[in-house]
């Protein structure tokens, strides 16, 4: 038994092209699934075959656990009864038997059989996946082989790859024999036969294939910045040049349009505008939001907004069909857009300077005339009244040194009194909401603002609700919901049980 054990592995390391030990790996498994069926389905059962010899012994082994966590006794064994054998064991060791080697007979050896050729399979599937992993290729081209639960899977020589029904691009037909080129975007050794997962949907799909196109990317003169798509129908790359020979725009496009036609016609006539990426941010969202032309702009910092104005004209432009274009701008850009026309722009801005003057007028315990002249100056806040420096405030005319120094101190003390109010308040939140996973103090804060003071409260918020308290964004306030949520389901979950 011994000679033909090794002269198996031998073959089998040959035939397979795979190491000697994997095989002995597989051996040693398949031999401790054969031992089972003969002892006992659920026992534990070790099997060790020397590499040198080919002789092999088998173990059952038992862990140790607590004599209250006994209940399994085909594969644990009380610490009270281990003792009796062995004084030193402790929780969490085994303890081994040795078995007799036994005949298999012929259904044995079948599934000792299926056992090794599956785990060599395995082996030698993980082997030509680096193979092909270590080439560094990031465009998965190959053809359709088959369907699988609406997935397509997609193969290249032996290597096989999963393109999720999600990751298609809509509308797309794709057949069986069809040549297709995809993104790899990971790889999951769990997904049987096609452990490469690909997408045609993603933005860094378009940005290889522009890659691919244009020599100048691979070059280091121009870089792709960002990319935002709306898959099979429309998107937006920005692009930049480090070479002040080089036009960004033009070089994407190509001649007569060759190198943005190449990435439409693969992305199944999918549009892209190439936008010219700006250090400044408003600059660059100008840009974004092409061909729609944009009168005037104003930035919103702290709330990472930009509110942007445009005729009525280019309204529908600007926005898009289903709001596609504005969409596409704000992923492209990261900042969040708001487009309104002329009047909305003024009826905002009137509404912003009334409220910025009531808040003077309150906290600061000013006239509306001085207000007045502080919202004219740019002023918004009682912060920047607080703490902007004092030589830019003298440089307003209506302002005198002792008004200046004054203003600075009410507003100080302004700040100073919402601070007390706000640590008092944020002091009667219970404490299942303060140490709620995504709660920072400064959600906390809002939170306790708006009379939110429990885990209870924050839950039965709608989304709308939580993300005029925080200034959230949807997502943000969904998980954050869901989140004070799962005490309930933990709830139901355990009253179901009972």
């Amino acid at each position: 038994m011994s000679r033909e054990i090794l002269l198996l592995v031998d073959v089998l390391a040959r035939e397979k092209n795979v190491t000697k030990d994997i095989v002995f790996g597989a051996l040693e498994l398949a031999l401790a699934s054969a031992t089972k069926k003969r002892v006992h389905d659920e026992a534990d059962v070790r099997v060790v075959v020397d590499r040198e010899t080919g002789d092999y012994e088998t173990f059952r082994r038992w862990e140790i656990v607590a004599d209250e966590d006994f209940i399994h006794e085909a594969q644990h064994l009380p610490l009270s009864e281990a003792k009796k054998q062995d004084p030193d064991v402790e929780i969490g060791d085994y303890l081994e038997e040795s078995l007799e080697p036994i005949d298999f007979g012929r259904i044995g050896a079948q599934a000792a059989k299926q056992v090794i050729l599956q785990k060599i399979r395995d082996a030698e599937r993980e082997m030509l996946l680096d193979e092909y992993m270590a080439r560094g290729e990031k465009i998965f081209s190959g053809t359709v082989k088959r369907m699988d639960k609406g997935d397509i899977i997609v193969e290249v020589g032996r290597i096989e790859g999963r393109l999720r029904r999600s990751e298609m691009i809509p509308k797309e037909n794709l057949r069986s024999g069809d040549r297709v080129r995809a993104m790899i975007m990971e790889v999951d050794l769990t997904l049987r036969g096609a452990p490469i997962v690909l997408s045609r949907a993603a933005p860094e799909f378009m940005i290889e294939l522009f890659r691919n196109e244009v020599p100048e990317i691979e070059q280091g003169l121009l870089e792709i910045k960002s990319c935002a798509r709306d898959p099979g129908s429309r998107a937006k790359i920005a692009v930049v040049s480090h070479d002040k020979r080089v036009d960004p725009i033009g070089t994407c496009v190509g001649v007569r349009g060759s190198r943005v036609n190449a990435v439409t016609t693969e992305l199944a006539g999918e549009r892209v505008d190439i936008v010219l990426w700006s250090e400044d941010p408003a600059q660059f969202v100008i840009g974004a939001l092409a061909p729609a032309n944009v009168q005037s702009i104003v930035v919103d910092e702290e709330k990472h907004a930009m509110d942007v104005v445009v005729d009525e004209e280019n309204l529908a432009i600007a926005i898009g069909r289903g709001g596609q274009n504005v969409r596409l701008a704000s992923d492209l850009t990261g900042w969040k857009i708001n487009i309104m026309d002329a009047a909305e722009s003024a009826q905002k801005q009137a509404e912003e300077t009334d409220s910025a003057r009531k808040l003077f007028m309150e906290k600061l315990d000013v006239d509306a005339e001085l207000a007045d002249i502080l919202v004219e100056e740019g002023f918004n806040s009682l912060e920047e009244v607080a703490y902007v420096p004092l030589a830019e405030m003298l440089e307003i005319e209506a302002f005198d040194e002792e008004t200046v120094t004054e203003l600075r101190t009410r507003a100080k003390d302004a700040l100073l009194t919402q601070e007390i109010a706000q640590q008092e308040s944020v002091g009667q939140v219970a404490e299942d909401l303060r140490t709620l996973e995504g709660v920072t103090p400064e959600i906390l804060a809002k939170l306790a603002e708006g009379g939110v003071r429990t885990r209870d409260d924050l839950a039965d918020l709608a989304i709308d609700e939580l993300t005029d308290l925080t200034g959230q964004s949807a997502e943000e306030a969904t998980a954050l919901i869901m989140q004070a949520r799962a005490h309930w389901f933990n709830q139901e979950q355990n009253q179901d049980q009972e």
